[in-house]
């Protein structure tokens, strides 16, 4: 992956409103909005294209983002980003300023590992259950990890593995975590087999039906 995508140009808009918008997308350029850090908001432009090539890749929108406004340097973070309704087009961008010594809170992509290699799924049948398949965290700007791992390797059928269970990189911390213990939301399960679940049901309902004809059969 290239560190290009990282790095972005970025004009300052000064023709505002929906038509000054509408023509922008007409010129291939992508309307965007740069806020945060105790600075006023600023109205940017940028080049439709490359911005749209570069939010094909996950980190882009975990990553620090460097915009080049006018020779200035810039860091910020992706907060927002509107598409066309049913065009392969981006509509608006809304960039965070980045502050080198304010921590940020941004959700963070979480990667599954072993799904085709633990044993409770390649050897028992078990499916896994995404609940969750982000994280938001807390951290300084340099502590920001472009993605979380979470290992299935050793869970077992009917096991959840929750926001607790995962281990997160110093100084960056859960936001819903932070909010006590009733946060700790399920992250992921694995699941009883369909067929095995369909025969526990089946047997549960059978054992039912003979108890219902053993206390019809006594009266």
């Amino acid at each position: 992956m290239s560190e290009a995508i990282f790095h972005l140009d970025a004009e300052v808009r000064t023709d505002m409103g929906k038509g000054a918008s509408r023509r922008l997308r007409r010129a291939d350029k992508l309307p965007a909005i740069l806020y945060g850090a105790g600075k006023d908001p600023v109205a940017l432009t940028l080049d439709h294209n490359k911005v749209n090539e570069a939010q094909d890749f996950e980190a882009f929108y975990s990553h620090v983002l460097t915009l080049n406004i006018g020779g200035d340097k810039v860091e910020a973070l992706v907060k927002d980003m509107q598409r066309h309704p049913y065009k392969p087009k981006l509509v608006h961008v809304d960039f965070l300023r980045v502050d080198a010594n304010q921590k940020v809170t941004t959700h963070v992509p979480i990667h599954f590992l072993n799904e085709d290699k633990a044993p409770a799924i390649k050897t028992n049948g078990g499916v896994p259950e995404h609940h969750i398949n982000d994280i938001e965290v807390t951290c300084l700007p340099s502590s920001l990890p472009e993605y979380i791992e979470v290992d299935l390797m050793d869970l077992e059928i009917g096991e959840t593995l929750h926001l607790t269970d995962v281990k997160l990189p110093k100084g960056v911390e859960s936001v819903e975590l932070a909010k006590g213990e009733d946060h700790d939301q399920a992250v992921v399960t694995i699941k009883t087999p369909k067929t095995a679940a369909a025969e526990e049901d089946e047997g549960a309902s059978e054992a039912a039906d003979s108890g219902d004809e053993e206390a019809s059969t006594e009266e």
